[in-house]
């Protein structure tokens, strides 16, 4: 008979106390026996969320970064060889530093030990997996500051050619501090296509690399340089009025992404772009911006003397610095394009050219500048910031100027470029570096 009967039988109708004692039991330890289940279930998950094996405790995990991507994980798979290795082939050796001698970029892969390779790109980790064979170190392209800390080195990953920002072995903790906080810089400014793309970093074992792609023709300002003169043949560096326009229209893009992002870039100009095999543009020299955002200082401070020349007189005056101070650098750059190169404001001394632009003088007509890109030019140019149009208005003109723009007639400069001539009408100092990467 059920404890429902039993109940029934021994309590007479309308009789609360007696209901109560029947079905005491039945009410409290019910639950009970349901909380103790729980207790025990929950103890045992936490045993097995924490209490891996050994070999699971001694594994790190690796973190993949990806800007553009939902993060997806994989693992080693387990090969023979417990290296990859950096390995120096076809330099002479008193360019080539590493010139028989192997750097470890990474560690085996046994379960057992540290991984090395903090990936940034989209596709799977494995794909990094192989050998950097360097080449040759990346040429600098004029007298330049060397850097203390990074040295640059031209490779091949995964049948690409890549750039290697290597850092010394002799930099102290605030350069590696900085040159991964360089790293993390631009995997959270994500992809664009007029951006270079971080193809990977080695963040976990010395050497520090950043991986970056590399752009066949390099910087925009010595490709102009080498353009300037008739080789006689169709030439794949030949600018025409609309290649100007496509070029300006692809790194206005990029900076207008940059400045989507609140960054300023600071540092726009023929030096910091990079040209690829097509001809695409792709804006580059991020370090002033990576500055602005993590070390305090005078909104206007201008950190490099020798770009005064690129600066908006704002900028040259210390006052506090906009995204419109990089449109002013924007209308230089498009002047630097059409010269094939040539300094702005030639001939004014920097130290002068903020009392010349008080004056309300500008940037002379070049003489191979057509009515619409020197009106793009010039109202880039305005002495006062909200006078200066915004990027999206700037690329609307630049688009409508492509389609009408001369692709036939090849721009060039009969004169050989006089490098010292050069350095001192940009008002650079003896040794500049302005190698981007």
């Amino acid at each position: 008979m059920s404890s429902y009967s039993d109940a029934d039988n021994q309590c007479q109708p309308g009789k609360t106390i007696c209901e109560i004692t029947v079905y005491e039991q039945e009410v409290i330890i019910v639950p009970v026996l349901l909380l103790a289940s729980f207790l025990v279930s929950l103890l045992i998950v936490l045993l097995l969320r924490y209490c891996p094996g050994k070999e699971n405790r001694r594994r790190p995990t690796v973190t993949l970064a990806r800007p553009h991507s939902t993060s997806r994980s994989s693992r080693h798979t387990q090969r023979k060889s417990a290296r990859w290795n950096l390995q120096g082939i076809e330099a002479p050796p008193e360019l080539n530093p590493l010139e028989h001698e192997e750097l470890p970029m990474s560690t085996p892969t046994r379960r057992d030990t540290p991984a090395t390779l903090s990936a940034v790109p989209e596709t799977p980790r494995e794909r990094l997996h192989g050998s950097f064979n360097l080449v040759t170190p990346l040429p600098l392209s004029f007298s330049v500051k060397p850097d203390d800390s990074v040295t640059l080195y031209r490779a091949r990953m995964d049948n690409r050619d890549v750039v290697l920002r290597t850092l010394k072995e002799t930099a102290d903790d605030s350069e590696r501090q900085s040159f991964l906080g360089f790293a993390s810089f631009l995997s959270e400014l994500g992809p664009h296509p007029f951006l270079p793309g971080l193809m990977g970093v080695v963040s976990l074992r010395t050497p520090l690399i950043t991986v970056m792609e590399e752009l066949v023709h390099r910087d925009l300002l010595g490709f102009l340089w080498r353009c300037r003169q008739d080789t006689g043949v169709e030439s794949p560096c030949d600018i025409t009025e609309q290649r100007i326009f496509t070029m300006g229209g692809q790194v206005a893009s990029a900076l207008e992404y940059l400045h989507g992002q609140s960054c300023i870039h600071g540092n726009v100009g023929a030096r910091s772009v990079l040209v690829g095999r097509d001809l695409t543009a792709k804006l580059w020299g991020l370090g002033p911006a990576y500055c602005k955002k993590t070390q305090a200082g005078t909104p206007g401070e201008l950190q490099n003397i020798e770009m005064r020349k690129w600066q908006a007189p704002e900028v040259l005056a210390r006052r506090p610095v906009s995204q419109s101070s990089d449109i002013w650098s924007f209308g230089i750059l498009l002047h630097e394009i059409v010269t094939l190169g040539d300094p702005p404001f030639p001939n004014v001394m920097a130290g002068d050219l903020l009392q010349y632009l008080q004056r309300g003088k500008s940037q002379k007509r070049p003489a191979n500048c057509s009515n619409s890109l020197y009106s793009i030019i010039k109202s880039c140019g305005q002495f006062t910031p909200h006078e200066r149009p915004a990027l999206a208005e700037v690329i609307q003109k630049l688009q409508s100027g492509e389609k009408s723009a001369n692709n036939r007639t090849v721009l060039r400069v009969p004169e050989p470029l006089d490098i010292e001539k050069y350095l001192r009408e940009a008002g650079f100092g003896e040794a500049y570096n302005y190698v981007v990467l």
